[in-house]
C-alpha cells in the first residue's frame, strides 16, 4: 500500500521542518512531498534537508494550484493520498487517524474534525458559514468541516475529480465534488494543531481573501450548472 502526503506550503520555514519531521513519524506514510507555493523565506531549503521531495514553484500561485502540481507526481503511484498543512508541526503525526479508515475500508475519504483548544479566537465565522451553506446548496446534505484542509483519499476519487479550485476554494469545492460523486467521507476527531488567525488587521485581511475566493468558487460552479 503506498501512502503519499502533500504539504502545500508558503512562508513556513519556521514550521515546515517539525511538520516533515512529525510525518516521517507514521506508521503508514511512504512518500512525502512538499510544495513551496513561491516562499520568500528558506522554507524550501529547510524541507530538502529533511530528505524530502520539494517542488519549487517560482511565483505563490494559490494552495489548489499547489496540490494540484503535487497530485501530478504521486496519483499514479499511489494508492492512498493525503493533504495536510505546513503549519501543523509536532501535532502532524495525527496524520494516521486519516488514514487508518480508509485502510479499513470504511469510507473513501476522511476529513480531520478539530478539536477546541483553550479560548483563543479566531474570525466571526462568516467564512465557516459560507463553506457550509455552499455545500449544502450544491450537495443537499450539512457538512460540518469543509474548510479543513487535512484529508485523505482514495486515489480513485482524486481521479473522478477532473478539476479542483485554484486558491481558498479547493477544500470547499473538492467537498461538493465528492458528494456529489457519491463517496463517502468520514469526519475524524484529531488533535491537530495549527496557527490561528487572529482578530488584527492582518487576520482579517486573510479572512477577507478567503472569503472572497471561496464565495467566487461557489459563483463560478453556479454558472456552470445553469448553463
Amino acid at each position: 500500500m503506498n501512502i503519499s502526503v502533500l504539504i502545500p506550503a508558503y512562508n513556513e520555514e519556521k514550521r515546515i521542518g517539525k511538520t516533515i519531521e512529525s510525518v516521517k513519524k507514521s506508521r503508514y506514510v511512504n512518500h512525502i512531498v512538499v510544495i513551496d507555493d513561491g516562499s520568500k523565506d528558506d522554507t524550501a531549503y529547510i524541507a530538502k534537508k529533511f530528505g524530502v521531495c520539494v517542488i519549487r514553484l517560482n511565483t505563490n500561485k494559490g494552495k489548489g494550484y499547489a496540490l494540484s502540481c503535487g497530485l501530478k507526481c504521486v496519483t499514479n503511484k499511489s494508492d492512498i493520498v493525503v493533504f495536510l498543512d505546513a503549519d501543523l508541526g509536532e501535532s502532524a503525526i495525527e496524520v494516521d487517524k486519516l488514514i487508518k479508515p480508509l485502510l479499513r475500508n470504511e469510507c473513501d475519504v476522511t476529513i480531520a474534525k478539530f478539536k477546541t483548544f483553550g479560548n483563543k479566537k479566531g474570525g466571526f465565522g462568516f467564512v465557516k458559514f459560507l463553506s457550509k451553506k455552499g455545500v449544502k446548496y450544491f450537495t443537499d446534505i450539512d457538512f460540518d468541516n469543509s474548510l479543513s484542509g487535512q484529508r485523505a483519499f482514495k486515489v480513485e476519487v482524486l481521479k473522478k475529480i477532473k478539476k479542483i479550485p485554484k486558491k481558498f476554494g479547493v477544500e470547499v469545492g473538492m467537498t461538493i465534488d465528492i458528494l456529489n460523486l457519491g463517496y463517502s467521507i468520514k469526519q475524524v476527531e484529531v488533535d491537530m494543531k495549527h496557527r490561528i488567525t487572529g482578530r488584527d488587521i492582518k487576520g482579517f485581511l486573510h479572512r477577507s481573501r478567503q472569503f472572497y475566493e471561496i464565495l467566487t468558487t461557489l459563483l463560478l460552479r453556479a454558472l456552470r450548472c445553469n448553463k
